[in-house]
């Protein structure tokens, strides 16, 4: 089982990612499985490696603690997101045990707003297969 996410406070997060339009995009397909890992990306900036992970995956291992879990859960119920570094990279978090385009939507969404950006400057590249 893999740790409890360290948190990552979103204004800790690099200043262009509430100033400017930002593409996450997928460095695999959505039916990779829970973690679909991928990176944030602006004009001229370099990339910063942000993966997706859904917390509810259990086999072969969980992907997460249970309170890890909860406190995903939480969040996603009011709204939130929760940003943290999972195998040192960051990640989002949501429920669930794998990723569709309409979450991963969804999940850019908080994301933009954490960061106090507005969401129609977020866009997805996603990749087919995994």
């Amino acid at each position: 089982m893999q740790p409890a996410l360290a948190d990552v406070d979103p204004f800790d997060l690099p200043d262009w990612l509430g100033t400017e339009d930002v593409v996450w995009r997928a460095d695999d397909g959505l039916s990779s499985g829970h973690r679909v890992p991928g990176r944030l990306t602006g004009e001229g900036r370099e990339d910063l490696v942000c993966d997706l992970v859904a917390v509810d995956e259990a086999y072969p291992v969980p992907v997460m603690d249970d309170a890890g879990r909860l406190r995903v859960h939480q969040a996603w119920r009011h709204g939130q997101v929760v940003l943290g570094e999972y195998d040192d990279r960051l990640a989002i978090a949501a429920p669930g045990t794998a990723w569709t385009a309409e979450r991963v939507l969804d999940a850019l969404d908080r994301l933009a707003r954490a960061v106090g950006a507005r969401p129609e400057r977020f866009a997805a590249l996603l990749r087919i297969g995994g």
